[in-house]
């Protein structure tokens, strides 16, 4: 089957209904989608698919056919999440870190969609799982990118 992540075309030797994320790192090697719970529940997995954020653990490779998929491995290639690893460098939002893949990808799925969202917009976007609690840091980097002045104390 071939699939189109970050621009590229792959033929991946794999069946149908491997979860996306398996396909992602075992079979291309990109290890930047990460695997937390296998239940959608997380986030440390999330992805577009065209333009739409994913949980790629519960996501079989079938439906990925044919659509545009990216990982965290090409965000700084895109002009939203370019600014977005900024604003979270600024804002020191990575603590462990593990989370940080999925909320960035949900973060630029998020201005993609909305460019000034409010803080409930944020809010009910961002539902990835951080242990070490890091929401108002990456709430201010998204407002930052967004262009409003929030400061994160």
């Amino acid at each position: 089957m071939n699939i189109q992540i970050n621009e590229e075309t792959y033929h991946v030797d794999a069946e149908g209904d491997t979860p996306l994320l398996w396909v992602i790192r075992d079979n291309l090697g990109m290890t930047g989608t990460k695997y937390g719970c296998g239940l959608a529940q997380c986030g440390a997995c999330s992805v577009m698919i065209d333009g739409q954020i994913v949980r790629s653990c519960v996501t079989p490779l079938e439906a990925a056919a044919g659509k545009k998929i990216m990982t965290i491995e090409a965000i700084e290639a895109d002009d939203v999440g370019k600014q977005l690893v900024e604003a979270w460098v600024r804002h020191q939002v990575p603590q462990c870190g593990y989370c940080q893949s999925g909320q960035v990808m949900a973060a630029t799925a998020l201005l993609k969609q909305t460019p000034n969202p409010s803080e409930e917009e944020i809010q009910a976007a961002m539902i990835n799982l951080c242990r070490c609690g890091t929401y108002n840091a990456i709430s201010a980097a998204i407002h930052e990118v967004a262009g409003v002045d929030v400061k994160n104390d």
